[in-house]
């Protein structure tokens, strides 16, 4: 959801390259083929955005491609996707699942790829039954981490200063209330270290908190290694899945980072709500939509959805 417009750019830029390729046998095909464009339909690269939310992802694009008539970039209703698929060579997800009723029409689609980090939208199964490649956007290269765990910082704040609260007494011209709280002191839990908790422990670390943080394996060669030996140790206190209650009772923030998988879905439950700290400090802020329950803002729990 807080994805920068770099994101799908930069993978769809790439995308389009291979994608020429696919569509073309030399640059002197290409260059013929961007000549044509403007007289024949045949030889346009039509890319699809499923649905009008996020309109940025297709206004973005249509302004990077500008440049390259025999590209065409469209939007349509969420209803309607199934119904032009088959016009199509690419497509992007945003707010549908494409299961295999929908892939089985997709008779010229090369490529697929979902707004924002993840494949959770896309039937990975049936895409690769029918021939389609799928496309994943990392999000440490492209901003989107660095975007996800600066939205997540301006959250914890905006409750912890009560927001809501103090433009009502700005209004009211009181002055001294509410009565906010800082980070500094914070026990912050980061439910799955990928890139956008480093990201985020990064950024925290100046904020003088304490970090807990779990993942499913704390290898010596993965990511979050290599992070610590150039920014120092980002982590106060590591664990796995069987920890995250006892982290939970322990954290006055908690920040949900897991990859939304079949393994994940749901692990907020009402188990793991039920194991925080209680009081009006503790709150959760989901990036992966692994909530299984509706938003609660009267209890701090908040859903940050990235897609």
């Amino acid at each position: 959801m807080y994805i920068r417009r770099s994101i799908v750019l930069w993978n769809l830029a790439s995308s389009l390259t291979k994608l020429s390729r696919l569509h073309t046998h030399s640059a002197d095909i290409l260059s013929k083929v961007e000549s044509m464009a403007g007289n024949s339909d045949t030889h346009l690269t039509r890319v699809l955005f499923c649905g009008p939310h996020f309109p940025a992802s297709q206004n973005y694009t249509r302004e990077y491609l500008q440049k390259y008539p025999f590209v065409q970039v469209d939007d349509v209703p969420l209803d309607d996707v199934p119904n032009v698929i088959d016009k199509y060579h690419m497509c992007v997800v945003k707010n549908m699942k494409l299961d295999s009723n929908v892939l089985s029409r997709a008779i010229q689609m090369k490529l697929v790829m979902q707004y924002g980090v993840g494949v959770e939208g896309i039937d990975i199964n049936a895409a690769t039954k029918y021939g389609i490649k799928v496309a994943r956007i990392p999000g440490d290269v492209t901003g989107n981490a660095a975007s996800c765990a600066e939205m997540a910082i301006y959250l914890m704040m905006g409750l912890l200063r009560k927001q809501n609260e103090m433009q009502i007494v700005v209004r009211q011209r009181k002055l001294g209330e509410p009565v906010g709280e800082t980070l500094l002191g914070k026990t912050v839990f980061i439910l799955g270290f990928g890139n956008i908790g480093i990201d985020l422990a990064k950024r925290l670390r100046a904020f003088g908190v304490k970090i807990i943080a779990t993942k499913r394996s704390w290898g010596s060669n993965s990511q979050d290694s290599c992070q610590t030996n150039v920014h120092g140790d980002l982590v106060d206190e590591k664990g796995g899945h069987e920890d995250i209650h006892k982290f939970a009772s322990n954290s006055d923030i908690i920040v949900c980072c897991l990859s939304l998988n079949r393994q994940t879905a749901g692990i907020v439950n009402e188990t793991f709500i039920s194991s925080m700290r209680k009081g009006s400090d503790s709150m959760v802020f989901d990036t992966k939509t692994n909530l299984n329950l509706s938003d609660r803002p009267e209890s701090g729990l908040v859903s940050l959805c990235h897609q």
